[in-house]
Parts: structure tokens; sequence; C-alpha cells
């Protein structure tokens, strides 16, 4: 069985002086890792830490993220990272599915520190502080990661990922995008909780001997301007919300486009990419940007373009070499069409919900096929088959039998020229069964009416499609990786 202490630490070993980090204004290197990892290794073995035991770590980016998990895989533990902010409920019922043997975050959570062993540390700590921590149940010894996620359902389910599962991942995203190399220097600015980040911004780098240029979070932005400005960094994966305020500050003179421009690679995923984000950086950079898209059950990456120069707008790019993939319909039945839910299998594909056998079976078949829940259409080009997604399963609104898929609509409703973004949700009909609504945000200094909106709306669209109702924000409720809630506007739209 491959594990990933067993590929990162030689490349660590093999030239110690070597620079591994950019953290604070400082370049630090492979030996600096090396050391602070058996520093954190040394605590956990003097706790008690053990095969099959979990670490729930809260903290935001910093060294204390790599050191820690490979300190954790080499006691042949578990990582566990969450979001400190993810809220009392969410939190005290994760960590009863997870069962940590301690926790270690930034603040002290009375609530927490309570019922598990609770140590807290600054992100700039070289060594942990002695605890005792409490032994629990032993975890398959091949599991490295345990993720926390809510899903669509609001409701906490924890996604076990094997060592393989990360490797093949790393893997396989590196061969789709060719041009990513060891010498590269990686920006690690997304929360490490989510497996986008985690997975792609920091295991990825760290497996090939690429550099990673830390920043804490992406709130307040100076750290991430000021890490891609002194670290020179030359990939960068996001979400498109990060992307959307950094190509802003571009055009309001706040960032220099070079800071930008000269990156190679910039990849979104985690959430669509709004169409106007392609031309403001081609506009504003003169280069575009690329889009992936994954799922935490699946490591993440399912599928990511090659490059700027082969990808096709508004697809997510062909699926990665190792996943077999199915499109079926919403009864889970293969029929041969391009267009329907997809479903994909693969070495990168988590074993199953953390002692959740029941969601386990509603999202898996028989024969391990996953269910991803998005519905997509898949296109021929260049004799490459280029997946779009259409929307997610649970966000298509069905008006009067007909399908409406929100992303297409708000496709339409951003190009209007007034329009930033839009997002689009349905709403009980007592005739229809649903309607559109849509949630618009305008450009800075644009003005526009709901009319206006509607009038461009059925000027592109069929009239089934088009929104009943438009309101206007400032801004879309997010997520802690910034991805917009529709569960939100959708509960708001139907108080």
């Amino acid at each position: 069985m491959r594990r990933l202490e067993s590929v990162i630490i030689p490349q660590l070993e093999a030239d110690r002086s070597a620079n591994c980090y950019w953290w604070d204004g400082k370049w630090y290197t492979r030996g600096n890792l090396l050391e602070l990892a058996a520093s954190c290794e040394d605590t956990l073995r003097r706790a008690g830490f053990g095969k099959g035991q979990r670490l729930v770590v809260m903290l935001r980016n910093s060294p204390l993220i790599p050191a820690l998990s490979l300190a954790v895989w080499k006691l042949g533990g578990i990582f566990c990272p969450l979001n400190e902010k993810a809220g009392l409920e969410s939190l005290t019922g994760t960590l009863d599915l997870i069962r940590p043997f301690a926790v270690i975050a930034e603040h002290d959570i009375p609530e927490l520190s309570r019922l598990w062993p609770f140590i807290t540390c600054d992100l700039d700590s070289t060594s942990l502080p002695d605890f005792s921590g409490r032994l629990q149940p032993e975890e398959p010894d091949d599991y490295a990661i345990i993720f926390a996620t809510s899903g669509t359902t609001g409701l906490p389910k924890a996604v076990p990922l094997t060592h393989e599962n990360l490797l093949s991942n790393t893997e396989a995203t590196r061969a789709m995008i060719p041009s990513i190399s060891s010498d590269d220097v990686f920006l690690t600015v997304l929360p490490n909780f989510h497996s986008f980040g985690y997975t792609v911004t920091i295991i990825l780098p760290l497996t090939i001997g690429g550099r990673l240029a830390i920043a804490p979070s992406f709130l307040p932005p100076a750290a991430t301007i000021r890490a891609l400005t002194e670290a020179k960094v030359d990939v960068m994966f996001v979400v498109p919300a990060i992307m959307s305020f950094l190509l802003m500050s571009v055009e309001k003179g706040k960032l220099q486009p070079e800071v930008l421009s000269r990156i190679r690679v910039i990849c979104t995923g985690g959430d669509k990419l709004n169409p106007n984000l392609h031309k403001m950086a081609l506009k504003l950079l003169g280069r575009d940007i690329m889009e992936g898209y994954g799922l935490t059950e699946t490591s993440p990456v399912i599928c990511v373009n090659h490059d700027c120069e082969t990808q096709k707008t508004g697809s997510i790019g062909p699926v990665l070499p190792g996943y077999e993939y199915r499109i079926r319909t919403r009864e889970g039945k293969d029929t041969g069409d391009k267009e329907g839910v997809l479903w994909v299998k693969g070495p990168s594909v988590t074993p199953g919900y953390l002692h959740a056998p029941e969601i386990t079976a509603e999202r898996f078949d028989a024969d391990g096929w996953l269910n991803t829940g998005d519905y997509v259409k898949a296109e021929t080009h260049d004799g490459e088959e280029y997946i779009y997604i259409l929307d997610r399963v649970t966000d298509i609104i069905i008006v009067g039998g007909f399908n409406v898929y929100p992303q297409e609509v708000e496709k339409i409703l951003a190009e209007h020229p007034a329009v930033h973004a839009a997002v689009v949700v349905g709403v009980p009909h007592e005739i229809n069964g649903e309607i559109p609504k849509a949630y618009v945000q305008l450009n800075d200094g644009a003005d526009a009416t709901d009319r206006d909106i509607i009038r461009y709306a059925k000027e592109h669209l069929a009239h089934f499609k088009v929104p009943r109702s438009v309101e206007f924000v400032e801004e879309f409720p997010l997520s802690g990786t910034g991805k917009i809630l529709r569960r939100v506007l959708r509960e708001r739209a139907r108080s």
C-alpha cells in the first residue's frame, strides 16, 4: 500500500536546503518543514497518538498544516481538518462522528474543550504544547484524511479518503495539466478543510517537489496579494469568488495586472465559473483562465481542462485518466445518451461515508459507481470528450414539466451589460409547480431595474425559462470555501 509520507518525505530529504514554502514574507527550506514535522511527531507520540487515531485540526493555512499531516501519517493516524467557524452544532455533530484523539485549534471553544482533549496554538508555532489525548477505536490504517461535508442537505457527513485516493488524484491532475512542474510555486490560500485546497494546493506540490506560497486565508486579502507578489506564484488554483475579487482589484487599480498575468496556470474549481470572468481576464490580463470540477468524495478532481489554448469555454474539461464515467437517467439507468447524471468510478473515489452505510447506499450503486448529483452533457472535441455541467440535479427547476437549468439562465443574465453575476433558484407556484427567481449583482456604477432584466431574459430565453421576479443583492451568501450557498437563497425566496 502506497502512503503519502513515503512519497513526500523522500522529496524533502533529497535536498534539505532547497526552498519549500513561503510564509509571512520569508522562504523556509525543506529541512525546516522536516524539522517542524518531527517536532509535531514527537509531541503526538508522547501524548499517546498512534495507529488509526484521528487528530482534528482547526487551523487556518500555515506551515503547521503540512507538518502535522506528515507527523500524523508517520504515526499511522488520520488527519482531520475542520472549519473552526462551521458553527457549534455542526462541529459537535462532526466531532461525535469522527471521535478524535484530540483537537488542535487557534482558539478555545469551551463547549467543545469540555468534551474533547483540546489544544490551542498560534499559526507561527514551531512546536506543539505537551498534552494528553484520549484513545478512540481505530479506523482503517489506509485512511489518510477525513473531511467534513454538508453537501446540499446542510447535515454533517464525514468523507474518509485513503492515501491511494489522494496519490492517484494528484498524479492524474498533474498528467492532465502538463505545464505543471516541480519548479513551480503554488499559491496555498484555499481552506485546508476543503479537499480542493488541501489536495491541489498542498499535497500535489509536495508530492512533486514543488513549493508553497502560504497565506492563512483569503480574507483579508492583503496576505494573499503579498504572497502572489513576493513569492512569485506560478500556479494558482482558486474558487471563482477569489478570482472575481482579484480581477476587480486589477480593474480598480488596486493590484498590478503583472502580478496575475505572470502566473502560468490559473484554474478555478469548487463552483461554476461566471462567464464574465473569462472576458475580464482576457481584457485585464491578456490571457484566459481554466476551469475544473470535482467533489470531496473524489479527492477531489474529476475533470479539468489541459490548458487555456485547448480548453472549451463553458466546459470543465475531459475526465481525468483513471476514472470511468457513465451518464445515466435520474433513476440511475444507463441509456447511452450524452446528457444526464454523471456517475464515476476509479481509484480517487472514497470507500464510502464514515459510519453512514445508509448514506453510502444512497450515493453508490452495487458495483461501486458514485452518483455525483450533477446533470451534465458530453461533447467530443479534438478526439476527446469534454464535460459540461448543466446543473446540480437538486437545483434543476421544473416549470410545468419542463426542465430549467439555472446555470443556463444565469449565463444569459450575466451577459446583460449591467450584470456582474446572477443566481437563479426555483420557488413554488400553484399552477406550474415551480417558477424561476433571479438574484442579481450589478456591476459597480451600473443601473438596471427588474423589468430591464426580465425584458432581456425574454429576448434570449424560452418563455418558461424567464425569471418571474428579480431581486438585486450587494453580495451572495458564501460558504467557508467561497461557494455560493444556493440553499440559503432558495430558502430566502420561499420564505
